[in-house]
């Protein structure tokens, strides 16, 4: 007798384990904006940009069953602007001089 899959024994925890990515990208963004509270506003931001750029991977490499709600729009569109909107704020992050 085989046993059932998690999404029937346990459809709470299927539902948490399936989107791992977005809590990750989410804790990543949220240690970011921490920085940026204590005044350490570029390395702050530089950590919200590259947990974006993170996610545009995330959604990239994983598949629709595991990407949980990472996945919004197709694939195509979703890489393009998280890694698009990453890249931009590091770039501005380290180009604004520093005080």
């Amino acid at each position: 007798m085989t046993r059932p899959p998690l999404y029937v024994r346990r459809p709470f925890l299927a539902g948490v384990v399936r989107q791992l990515p977005l809590l990750a990208v989410l804790l990543a963004v949220g240690a970011g904006l921490l920085l940026v509270t204590f005044e350490h506003w570029r390395i702050g931001l530089v950590v919200v940009g590259l947990s974006l750029v993170g996610a545009s991977l995330l959604r990239l490499l994983l598949p629709v069953r595991q990407v949980g709600f990472l996945a919004v729009r197709s694939r195509a569109v979703d890489v393009v602007l998280l890694a698009g909107v990453g890249l931009t704020l590091t770039g501005v992050a380290l180009a604004v001089p520093g005080t």
